[in-house]
């Protein structure tokens, strides 16, 4: 479909990869109907919202994210005078919660995945945790860094990240990183820094399961293990040791600082129930009636 690829051609990298999967799940979603989506109204786009809530239960960021999609590419529609009007206008977006779903892993359990990535016998572990949890890079930005990446500015060994939108960067490695890397590098002078068991680039999934393997090897009762945990507990673990929001933000390659905040919600300590605002509020107005009582 010719509205499709125009839509699509307004990406690049992984962000197009990461937009197409999310417009075809639409698109499927429309031939199933059937319903062509080129003459769908918005309660066509309400239904499809309603499908991912109560069929496949989607958390609202998904929902959300997956929305996203459908209302630009009909944006794109009407730039492009395919439609006159977009029928995803008015649909009502899902409420997201403002703190990030996803939990970081405390600094006791990062402590135990990272011991038993060293020790592990697959040579690719220490370096996933590594550049996942020591970095904070993206599991994609992870598994398509290959050897030639790598390099040195100004004396200190760098690599060259290719993040979300296509953009590039060079990231300090810190002697644990570069250990770990050049232990799963090995004498190898091309191809992936990491592989998979049959010495093929490591993707997103195969790395998941790594993950959960090491996880189980460390006792760590973590019912979801999955990549992105850990590039949290990279964003966490900053903030926490007092590491300003600026320089965290620039570190975890983050456009908005809301994001970083984002990621440090779940964080918080929430305050004992005495001195919970509503609690304090409570005493003050009683300590008001008491006090003009007395007089």
């Amino acid at each position: 479909m010719a509205a499709v690829a125009a839509y699509l051609g307004r990406y690049r990298g992984q962000s197009r990869l990461h937009t197409d999967s999310d417009l075809k799940v639409f698109l499927q979603w429309s031939a199933d109907q059937p319903l062509n989506p080129l003459a769908a109204a918005r309660t066509d786009v309400e239904r499809y919202v309603r499908w991912l809530q109560d069929v496949h239960c989607y958390q609202p960021s998904t929902v959300s994210r997956r929305l996203s999609v459908v209302i630009g590419f009909y944006r794109v529609c009407v730039i492009d005078e395919i439609l006159p009007h977009s029928p995803a206008d008015y649909v009502r977006r899902p409420l997201v919660p403002p703190e990030s779903p996803t939990l970081g892993l405390s600094h006791l359990q990062f402590e135990a995945m990272i011991t038993a990535a060293r020790l592990s016998a697959n040579i690719n572990d220490y370096a996933l945790v590594a550049m996942l949890g020591l970095l904070g890079l993206r599991i994609f930005e992870a598994c398509g860094a290959n050897i030639a990446d790598l390099g040195e500015e100004h004396g200190h060994r760098v690599l060259k990240v290719r993040g979300k939108g296509g953009k590039v960067v060079l990231v300090p490695l810190p002697p644990a990183v570069a250990r770990a890397i050049d232990r799963a590098v090995d004498d190898r002078d091309d191809g992936p820094i990491l592989r998979n068991a049959r010495r093929c680039r490591m993707d997103r999934h195969a790395a998941t399961r790594r993950l959960k393997h090491l996880a189980e090897t460390a006792e760590l009762r973590i019912p979801k293990m999955h990549p992105h945990m850990l590039r949290h507990t990279f964003v966490t673990t900053m903030l926490d040791a007092g590491v300003s929001l600026r320089d965290v933000q620039i570190a975890a390659r983050h456009t908005d600082p809301r994001t970083t905040i984002h990621y440090d919600r779940p964080q918080e300590p929430r305050p004992p129930p005495q001195l919970h605002p509503r609690h304090l509020h409570g005493l003050r107005n009683v300590a008001s009636i008491n006090t003009r009582s007395c007089r």
